[in-house]
Protein backbone atom coordinates (compact mmCIF):
# COMPACT_ATOMS: atom_id res chain seq x y z
CA UNK A 1 0.00 0.00 0.00
CA UNK A 2 2.87 2.51 0.69
CA UNK A 3 4.88 1.42 -2.85
CA UNK A 4 0.86 2.22 -4.35
CA UNK A 5 0.75 5.65 -2.61
CA UNK A 6 4.57 6.98 -2.96
CA UNK A 7 3.81 6.00 -6.84
CA UNK A 8 1.15 8.24 -7.04
CA UNK A 9 2.53 10.55 -5.21
CA UNK A 10 5.63 10.85 -7.51
CA UNK A 11 3.47 10.79 -10.37
CA UNK A 12 1.14 13.48 -8.98
CA UNK A 13 4.52 15.83 -8.44
CA UNK A 14 5.62 15.04 -11.72
CA UNK A 15 2.20 15.99 -13.29
CA UNK A 16 2.27 19.39 -11.29
CA UNK A 17 5.92 19.73 -12.10
CA UNK A 18 5.36 19.74 -15.64
CA UNK A 19 2.20 22.13 -15.51
CA UNK A 20 4.50 24.72 -13.47
CA UNK A 21 6.99 24.48 -15.70
CA UNK A 22 4.19 25.31 -18.63
CA UNK A 23 3.28 27.84 -16.76
CA UNK A 24 6.56 29.19 -16.88
CA UNK A 25 7.20 29.42 -20.33
CA UNK A 26 3.71 31.17 -21.07
CA UNK A 27 5.15 33.82 -19.00
CA UNK A 28 8.43 33.96 -20.43
CA UNK A 29 6.77 34.35 -24.06
CA UNK A 30 4.51 36.91 -22.51
CA UNK A 31 7.64 39.03 -20.80
CA UNK A 32 9.25 39.07 -24.22
CA UNK A 33 6.51 39.80 -26.37
CA UNK A 34 6.22 42.73 -23.91
CA UNK A 35 9.63 43.53 -24.26
CA UNK A 36 9.52 43.89 -27.81
CA UNK A 37 6.85 46.16 -27.77
CA UNK A 38 8.23 48.72 -25.30
CA UNK A 39 11.35 48.23 -27.39
CA UNK A 40 9.41 49.71 -30.27
CA UNK A 41 10.28 46.70 -32.58
CA UNK A 42 6.93 45.62 -34.34
CA UNK A 43 9.07 42.80 -36.54
CA UNK A 44 10.47 41.40 -32.90
CA UNK A 45 7.21 41.32 -31.31
CA UNK A 46 5.58 39.95 -34.19
CA UNK A 47 8.14 37.03 -33.89
CA UNK A 48 6.15 35.65 -30.59
CA UNK A 49 2.97 35.18 -32.70
CA UNK A 50 2.17 31.83 -34.68
CA UNK A 51 1.97 32.39 -38.66
CA UNK A 52 -1.50 31.57 -38.14
CA UNK A 53 -2.20 34.14 -35.25
CA UNK A 54 -5.68 35.70 -34.71
CA UNK A 55 -5.07 39.12 -33.04
CA UNK A 56 -8.91 40.27 -32.01
CA UNK A 57 -8.96 44.11 -30.85
CA UNK A 58 -12.78 44.18 -29.71
CA UNK A 59 -12.72 47.79 -29.79
CA UNK A 60 -12.21 47.31 -34.08
CA UNK A 61 -14.10 44.30 -34.23
CA UNK A 62 -12.78 42.94 -36.62
CA UNK A 63 -10.05 39.85 -36.13
CA UNK A 64 -6.66 40.47 -38.07
CA UNK A 65 -5.81 36.96 -39.40
CA UNK A 66 -2.08 36.05 -39.38
CA UNK A 67 1.35 36.92 -38.18
CA UNK A 68 1.72 39.88 -41.27
CA UNK A 69 -1.65 41.26 -40.15
CA UNK A 70 -1.39 41.78 -36.58
CA UNK A 71 2.30 42.90 -37.38
CA UNK A 72 1.30 45.41 -39.83
CA UNK A 73 -2.35 46.51 -38.73
CA UNK A 74 -1.68 46.63 -34.83
CA UNK A 75 1.56 46.22 -33.76
CA UNK A 76 3.32 48.54 -36.49
CA UNK A 77 0.52 51.04 -36.42
CA UNK A 78 0.33 51.93 -32.47
CA UNK A 79 4.86 51.94 -32.40
CA UNK A 80 4.44 54.43 -35.39
CA UNK A 81 1.86 56.55 -33.55
CA UNK A 82 3.11 56.35 -29.81
CA UNK A 83 6.84 56.03 -30.59
CA UNK A 84 7.57 56.21 -27.05
CA UNK A 85 4.80 53.67 -26.15
CA UNK A 86 4.54 51.90 -22.25
CA UNK A 87 2.92 48.80 -22.59
CA UNK A 88 3.10 47.33 -18.47
CA UNK A 89 1.13 44.53 -16.80
CA UNK A 90 -0.82 45.87 -13.68
CA UNK A 91 -2.30 43.01 -12.12
CA UNK A 92 -1.26 39.39 -11.13
CA UNK A 93 -1.30 37.48 -14.54
CA UNK A 94 -4.02 33.98 -14.76
CA UNK A 95 -1.52 31.64 -15.94
CA UNK A 96 -2.66 28.32 -17.48
CA UNK A 97 -0.09 25.76 -19.22
CA UNK A 98 -1.68 27.31 -22.85
CA UNK A 99 -2.76 31.06 -22.21
CA UNK A 100 -2.61 34.16 -20.36
CA UNK A 101 -4.98 36.59 -18.80
CA UNK A 102 -3.59 40.00 -17.34
CA UNK A 103 -4.83 43.68 -16.88
CA UNK A 104 -2.21 46.21 -18.30
CA UNK A 105 -1.93 50.02 -19.32
CA UNK A 106 -0.85 51.17 -22.08
CA UNK A 107 1.00 54.97 -22.13
CA UNK A 108 2.64 57.62 -24.39
CA UNK A 109 2.50 60.33 -26.66
CA UNK A 110 0.74 60.03 -30.10
CA UNK A 111 3.48 61.89 -32.23
CA UNK A 112 3.04 59.75 -35.06
CA UNK A 113 -0.08 59.36 -37.71
CA UNK A 114 -2.21 56.24 -36.81
CA UNK A 115 -2.80 56.45 -40.69
CA UNK A 116 -2.38 58.78 -44.00
CA UNK A 117 -5.88 59.97 -42.91
CA UNK A 118 -5.43 60.42 -38.97
CA UNK A 119 -2.73 62.51 -38.33
CA UNK A 120 -0.55 62.56 -35.12
CA UNK A 121 -2.33 64.57 -32.43
CA UNK A 122 0.42 65.38 -29.91
CA UNK A 123 -1.43 64.61 -27.19
CA UNK A 124 -0.33 61.99 -24.14
CA UNK A 125 -2.97 58.98 -23.56
CA UNK A 126 -3.50 56.41 -21.05
CA UNK A 127 -5.68 53.98 -20.91
CA UNK A 128 -6.43 50.18 -19.77
CA UNK A 129 -7.34 47.15 -20.27
CA UNK A 130 -7.30 43.14 -20.23
CA UNK A 131 -6.00 41.14 -22.93
CA UNK A 132 -6.51 36.83 -23.16
CA UNK A 133 -3.81 35.10 -24.57
CA UNK A 134 -3.14 31.75 -26.22
CA UNK A 135 -0.09 29.85 -26.25
CA UNK A 136 0.61 26.27 -28.15
CA UNK A 137 4.39 25.74 -28.82
CA UNK A 138 6.03 28.54 -27.50
CA UNK A 139 4.26 31.15 -29.89
CA UNK A 140 1.22 33.38 -29.53
CA UNK A 141 -2.37 31.52 -31.20
CA UNK A 142 -4.86 34.24 -29.79
CA UNK A 143 -4.82 37.47 -28.32
CA UNK A 144 -7.54 39.44 -27.76
CA UNK A 145 -7.76 42.96 -26.34
CA UNK A 146 -10.43 44.61 -24.35
CA UNK A 147 -10.46 48.34 -23.32
CA UNK A 148 -12.03 51.70 -23.36
CA UNK A 149 -11.93 52.82 -26.50
CA UNK A 150 -14.50 55.63 -25.75
CA UNK A 151 -11.88 57.33 -23.33
CA UNK A 152 -9.03 56.25 -25.62
CA UNK A 153 -10.43 58.27 -28.17
CA UNK A 154 -11.27 61.24 -26.14
CA UNK A 155 -7.48 61.61 -24.96
CA UNK A 156 -6.84 62.37 -27.87
CA UNK A 157 -9.55 64.75 -29.10
CA UNK A 158 -11.29 62.14 -31.68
Amino acid sequence: MNICLSRITFLTLLLLSGLAQAADDVRAVIDGYMTAWNAHDAQKAAAYLAEDAVYFDATVGTPQNGRAAARDNVIAVFITAVPDLKWEMTSAPLVAPDGIAFQWRFSGTNSGPWSAETPATGKPLSFEGVSFIRIENGQITYQGDYYDALGFNKQLGW
